[in-house]
């Protein structure tokens, strides 16, 4: 796999990352999963090559890409995808968007160890980490269509209000929910979606046939 992506990219993201993420020998701050040693290897890099604070402003914009262009994800999800189509397909759209050559190389790695399914799940967990490093609070909302600046700077306002002071807006896009929002912190979870609402009405209905 290692070597596929050494054909396709000339100058690879480095080894010894690769191994600790393939082997899950890489520093584990969190949970230690697969998505977590991804995270892990990608802000120990860019710590190590004083990029941190350009790769933590790209992750977030890879995170926004994923959720926009429904293409890209189909592409992220299919299994059919030939590995060295998906590398040129995301190092040209990368690179057109004018990403990194650390982030590019990244995303080449995760592409070349088959693991792109998880991609979006790598970017929520790097956002996390930077999250805890940082002593900020990590909340990812989720909504049916893009939030817009007037609606995240509501959010953000309503989240201050309610005592989150440093707060890391982790946004997804889940056009399933037809409205509303899902907002997990931690482990608390606040669900006002116009799907769970539909839900709720629909068991509320069964029990009282």
């Amino acid at each position: 796999m290692l070597e596929a992506a050494r054909r396709v990219d000339p100058a690879p993201f480095p080894a010894k990352e690769v191994r600790k993420v393939a082997s899950g020998g890489s520093t584990i701050t969190r949970g230690g999963g697969l998505v977590d040693r991804y995270a892990n290897a990608l802000y120990s890099l860019a710590g190590d090559t004083h990029a941190l604070d350009r790769t933590v402003d790209e992750v977030q914009a890879l995170g926004r890409l994923i959720d926009e262009s429904a293409d890209l994800r189909r592409l992220l999800g299919s299994p059919l995808v030939d590995v060295r189509e998906a590398l040129a397909a995301l190092r040209a759209v990368l690179e057109d968007q004018g990403f990194s050559p650390l982030v590019v190389r990244f995303v080449c790695v995760v592409a070349s160890n088959r693991r792109l399914v998880r991609l979006r799940a790598i970017v929520s967990a790097f956002a996390a980490l930077v999250a805890e490093k940082r002593g900020v609070v990590a909340a990812e909302v989720t909504t049916a269509h893009p939030l817009s600046v007037v609606q995240r700077e509501a959010l953000r306002a309503r989240l201050i209000e309610a005592g989150y002071g440093q707060v890391n807006i982790e946004e997804h896009v889940d056009t399933s929910l037809l409205g509303g929002l899902t907002l997990r912190i931690g482990a608390r979870l606040f669900d006002s979606s116009i799907k769970s609402s539909l839900q709720r009405l629909q068991y509320a209905m069964k029990g009282a046939a």
